[in-house]
């Protein structure tokens, strides 16, 4: 409970700090309209609030790059559906990654506490747990598999900035090439990615 205060706190005080050098705002809107370059300029301007919440949520490494992950990729999907009327981008988009981090918290601590029953008791697991353990597996290796249709300087953008948390300017000088590069590498693998997974904006 505590952990779940600290980070909806967060939320609100990076949703009322933040600025945006180009206005996330219009940065969404202009995404909702399938703006990739918007995109990645969005990308930019949010990618270090978004892992940084993520990270104090998830706290494991490896899974938080995965929600990060999943959310940039449900920015993109849903980016439709924000209303400036409503709150600002940065709030709709900090309440997007809270929530999909403290599900992921609670979904392996449901798993862990499966595992101890069943283990406790000698029997199998229930049919319904098998299915959504298989669903959750296939899905990772539906983006594995995803990743292979990227061209190699794609696939390297997207792993360095998605899976080790990278910001565009630290991938660009570990691959040695322009930001401005690493950016249409990134929108590019992205889509792709987007097409590949069945995802329609």
């Amino acid at each position: 409970m505590l952990e779940r205060e600290r980070a909806q706190s967060t939320v609100l005080r990076g949703s009322e700090d933040f600025e945006g050098p180009a206005g996330a705002d219009d940065l969404l809107l202009r995404v909702a309209r399938g703006d990739e370059a918007a995109f990645g300029q969005l990308y930019d301007v949010v990618s270090g609030s978004v892992f940084g919440l993520v990270r104090r949520v998830v706290r494991d490494q490896a899974q938080s790059e995965e929600v990060f992950q999943e959310v940039m990729l449900e920015v993109w999907r849903t980016a439709g559906r924000f209303d400036p009327g409503r709150g600002k981008a940065m709030t709709w988009i900090m309440t997007m990654t809270h929530r999909r981090a403290v599900d992921r918290v609670r979904s392996a601590q449901a798993a862990s506490i499966r595992d101890e029953r069943v283990g406790a008791l000698g029997v199998t697991t229930p049919f319904d747990e098998v299915v959504e353990q298989v669903t959750e597996r296939l899905e990772q290796r539906k983006v594995r598999r995803c990743l292979k249709f990227l061209t190699e300087l794609q696939r390297e953008s997207v792993v360095l900035a998605y899976y080790q948390g990278h910001s565009y300017p630290e991938v660009a000088g570990l691959l040695g090439v322009p930001l401005g590069t690493v950016k249409t590498r990134m929108r590019d693998g992205l889509i792709r990615l987007r097409d590949c997974l069945g995802v329609t904006v």
